[in-house]
């Protein structure tokens, strides 16, 4: 497995194997650019089919955390970390605390927040052999609701504000009563992403692979269930991926019937080019490093010192920062995902590898 040559380094400044034979420990650490300050990420974990799938995964992770806190104008580096594994079946307390030891070892370069497979009290775990985790402390929430340290929501209602402007642009609607919305991924992400609509009056088709996440949306929020293979192509107004990435690919593109594409997921494009395969489809893109930055913002905010109304006004320049993408775009005739790869590069230290490394093609 080569690192170096690998089509998704992009001139990471670390990339770390971490074991721990005891406990079954196999994860990965990637520090893409920390420029702007500390690398701060999700630590996600996942049952990869393969060492290969989880070093793509953390290579293309860590190099999105570095243009979305850029965008989002906060003052760290990228970095993600991913733990090889079921988190239903083998996460242990023990094994977050091989991993707390790992990171501590890595002295700050890289700070570990909550991501899919992974929740605040792992974290807090993870806390007990390490101060480098983010996101573990309680706290009045941007919502003024109590808050253990987790991100989600503010992830969500930053894809909702963002989902709003997208449809604004595209669809021309302010009102989003009747909007017909298909959410692929119900987690925690997914689940809120789906009450903020239903309480602005959309309709909702919503996936899962886990039939109980499903079932709470359609008893709650009266969502439709859909398969898997349908969730994409349903005759709807917005797709909203939620889950894991790649979801939009030479397959799924042509059979997309939704005017635009606004979701929570991380690295959603399969390659490079499908950015400009669904303009030229005439689908609004908003790039999920950009959409989905609520999360990070609010992690950062509790760093710093947390302030609820500062943070939800900071959440809610998603919307503008993305309403300047799809203007640039339309005026340039060049894909979202380019336009906010460029407009993050001039905030942090750039420096292109033999990839030609911007995020829109990494995927």
């Amino acid at each position: 497995m080569n690192v170096f040559s690998h089509p998704e380094f992009d001139n990471h400044e670390q990339v770390c194997f971490l074991t721990d034979p005891k406990t079954g420990l196999k994860a990965i650490v990637a520090v893409h650019n920390s420029s702007r300050g500390p690398a701060l990420g999700g630590c996600r974990m996942y049952p990869y089919a393969s060492d290969e799938e989880a070093l793509r995964d953390v290579l293309r992770l860590s190099k999105g955390m570095t243009y979305k806190s850029a965008l989002a104008n906060l003052d760290l580096g990228g970095g993600k970390s991913v733990i090889i594994g079921d988190p239903r079946q083998h996460k242990t307390e023990e094994l977050m605390e091989a991993m707390g030891r790992c990171l501590e070892q890595l002295g700050g370069r890289y700070i570990a927040a909550e991501d899919s497979g992974t929740s605040v009290p792992d974290l807090k775990v993870m806390g007990r052999c390490t101060t480098q985790v983010a996101g573990v402390d309680a706290h009045i929430g941007f919502d003024g609701k109590p808050s253990d340290g987790d991100p989600s929501p503010a992830t969500a209602y930053g894809t909702f504000v963002g989902l709003k402007a997208a449809v604004q642009h595209k669809l021309g609607r302010t009102d989003l009563t009747g909007l017909k919305v298909a959410v692929q991924g119900i987690g925690n992400v997914g689940y809120r992403l789906a009450r903020h609509l239903h309480e602005a009056g959309a309709q909702l088709w919503v996936y899962d692979i886990h039939q109980d996440q499903m079932d709470r949306a359609v008893e709650e929020f009266g969502a439709t269930p859909v398969s898997a293979e349908e969730i994409l192509t349903l005759p709807v107004d917005v797709v909203a991926p939620c889950a894991l990435g790649a979801v939009l690919n030479d397959t799924s593109i042509p059979q997309l019937q939704a005017k635009v594409v606004a979701g929570a997921a991380n690295n959603q494009l399969e390659r490079p080019d499908h950015d400009a395969l669904l303009m030229q489809h005439g689908i609004l893109y908003a790039p999920d490093f950009v959409i989905n930055a609520g999360g990070i913002i609010d992690v950062f905010h509790g760093r710093t010192g947390y302030e609820p109304e500062k943070v939800r006004a900071h959440v809610e320049t998603i919307g503008d920062t993305l309403s300047e993408i799809f203007t640039r775009s339309d005026r340039d005739s060049r894909p979202t995902g380019i336009i906010a790869n460029e407009l993050a590069e001039e905030r942090f230290d750039f420096v292109p590898s033999q990839q030609d490394g911007s995020l829109a093609k990494a995927g």
